[in-house]
């Protein structure tokens, strides 16, 4: 498929992925806790992986959930996961050396992978209405592949304290949202570029090369806006490339380190309240 064509999806409604890999026996949330894997880390009493399958069984454009995992033992051990195994809506994929593999592995196993949505087991402050938006915004691009990108303006100003990582440009500068959409099969283009990225990670001026010089330099100097740079980024993807901007703090915030679960379970602690108001109903 040309970069310039538009890009034919066959369905609306989306298969999930959920990445659930362990980092190893040193992740230090996982050690707190006393749990094997990450994705188990009780996030106000409940593991943050079931809050994510949650989520997205509660949302009307996934028709089938998908969880990366070494032990699927471990969603079986997870109720509201077994229950949904029994069904046929959720499947486990052996988790392989590293996220990219992963991916592609799961593209493979799946019958009906594209569109394809990929998020991460950390994001336990995914709702079904973040859920539909980006889908929904997925589906109306023209690309192969999207990303969901939350400006730092709206981030910095729900939470001043929290730290991100930011991709800065021209406008505004964005935190990824862990929410990628694979919307054809050119998509697994930017799958290969992913792991080339993984396996150069260590040799930054093969990664420079890999981008374009001039396209790097641009991004430093702050030259470029999002727009533009997504669209640069296309030429070495090797399909079209697009970013969803989602104008809410809550879907950049994961749960990395011991600091996000503090926040992330304070955010969960008023959302839930009977008598809170769902903060990302209120902005979706």
């Amino acid at each position: 498929m040309s970069q310039g064509a538009p890009a034919q999806v066959a369905t609306s409604t989306f298969t999930a992925l959920v990445l659930a890999g362990s980092r190893g026996p040193g992740d230090p949330l996982a050690q707190a806790a006393g749990v094997s894997h990450k994705c188990m880390v009780p996030v106000a009493g409940v593991p943050m992986l079931a809050r994510v399958v949650a989520a997205l069984a509660d949302s009307p454009s996934i028709c089938a959930i998908a969880v990366v995992i070494e032990d699927p033992a471990l969603t079986a051990s997870l109720g509201g996961l077994r229950a949904l195994a029994e069904t046929g809506r959720l499947s486990t994929i052996q988790a392989a050396a590293t996220p990219s593999l992963s991916v592609a592995a799961a593209v493979e196993a799946l019958q009906h992978p594209f569109p394809l949505l990929v998020t991460t087991a950390d994001h336990a402050l995914l709702t079904p209405a973040l859920i539909e938006a980006f889908c929904r915004e997925a589906l109306s691009s023209r690309a192969d592949i999207v990303a969901g990108l939350a400006p730092a303006s709206v981030i910095q100003a729900a939470y001043p304290n929290t730290h991100r990582t930011y991709l800065r440009f021209r406008e505004d500068s964005y935190s990824g949202a862990n929410l990628f959409a694979l919307l054809t099969p050119e998509s697994l283009h930017a799958v290969a570029f992913w792991r080339r990225i993984e396996r150069e990670r260590k040799r930054p001026w093969r990664l420079a090369k890999a981008f374009g010089l001039g396209n790097l330099l641009s991004y430093l100097l702050r030259r470029y806006s999002m727009r533009q740079a997504v669209e640069r980024i296309s030429r070495p993807l090797g399909c079209r490339a697009e970013a969803i901007v989602l104008p809410i703090a809550e879907a950049a915030i994961d749960v990395d380190k011991p600091s996000d679960l503090v926040l992330v379970e304070d955010i969960l602690s008023k959302r839930e309240s009977p008598v809170g108001k769902d903060p990302y109903r209120a902005r979706a």
